[in-house]
């Protein structure tokens, strides 16, 4: 079946749905994004996705899409046009298309910012058998950008780091820079160490992860606790458990990095126990 896919207010078939060449998120990654999970065909964390979404066009001086109210709504229908049970929406704004290529930022007053939605069908997202043998992954140097707090379409580096993982036979890689770990390639990290979650502190240096913050809340109403700050992959590698969370992910227990084993080398019982109550909690505000 044909996707039925989003672009600029019209609800077009995939194979229909075109945006400029000169369109500035195809010419200098000048566009933001976000991933909402689906399940039970409804939205997970979706007013945390949009709060991240405004912010992320404030902080890049970035107008908001003439639709950004009707939001809701337009994840909704494609929801019901593709008949997804489990899967995720992707949202991308760009500050648009002025019909040829300029560094500087075109007129506001002409050029409106391009809005896309399309769907992923991923039947099963919420019961990934990797979440029940955990994940491998490496350590690779951090060298982005220094916004990321931003959530740019500006993802090569991500990419590569996810290719180097794979050449070395691991599902994921973690970022570290100046010593210590700043976040996976698509995911917020964590160290587990006795009773106590340990995750890097929110700044320009990682996202501001959706999941993150709902894990986090989470876990402390669990009587777990939380200390946010910066670790190093030495210290990972003598951590009782790991994991990671995204949109897409939810917690994903990590077993292993850089060749050495996590624990008792199978995900840790508070990865789980967070991804089991995260699930339960997300699809009871599910809208």
């Amino acid at each position: 079946m044909t996707r039925t896919v989003y672009v600029n207010g019209e609800y077009l078939p995939e194979d229909q749905a075109t945006v400029s060449i000169f369109d500035r998120s195809f010419l200098m990654a000048d566009g933001v994004y976000e991933v909402t999970s689906v399940l039970g065909g409804k939205l997970i964390d979706f007013p945390g996705h949009m709060a991240r979404l405004e912010r992320s066009l404030v902080e890049l001086d970035m107008n908001k899409p003439e639709a950004f109210d009707d939001l809701l709504e337009i994840h909704r229908k494609l929801v019901e046009l593709n008949g997804i049970d489990e899967g995720l929406i992707y949202l991308q704004v760009s500050r648009g298309s002025a019909g040829d290529r300029d560094f500087a930022f075109p007129d506001t007053e002409v050029v409106k910012p391009t809005l896309v939605l399309f769907t992923q069908s991923k039947p099963g997202l919420a019961d990934n058998p990797a979440a029940r043998k955990g994940i491998k992954i490496i350590s690779i140097e951090d060298i982005r950008w220094g916004r990321r707090d931003v959530k740019t379409t500006q993802l090569l580096y991500p990419s590569m780091g996810k290719m180097m993982a794979k050449k070395a036979g691991a599902d994921d890689a973690w970022m570290v820079e100046d010593g210590f770990v700043t976040e996976g390639t698509s995911n917020n990290a964590y160290i587990v160490k006795g009773n106590k979650i340990i995750t890097r502190q929110l700044s320009n240096d990682i996202l501001h992860g959706i999941t993150r913050a709902a894990v986090l809340r989470f876990a402390r109403e669990a009587q777990m606790d939380v200390e946010e700050r910066s670790f190093t992959i030495d210290e990972a590698k003598e951590a009782d458990e790991a994991f990671v969370t995204s949109a897409s992910t939810f917690v994903m227990p990590v077993v292993e990095i850089d060749g050495e084993t996590i624990g008792e080398g199978t995900p840790g019982p508070k990865a789980l126990r967070l991804r089991e109550i995260y699930l339960d909690e997300s699809r009871k505000a599910a809208v």
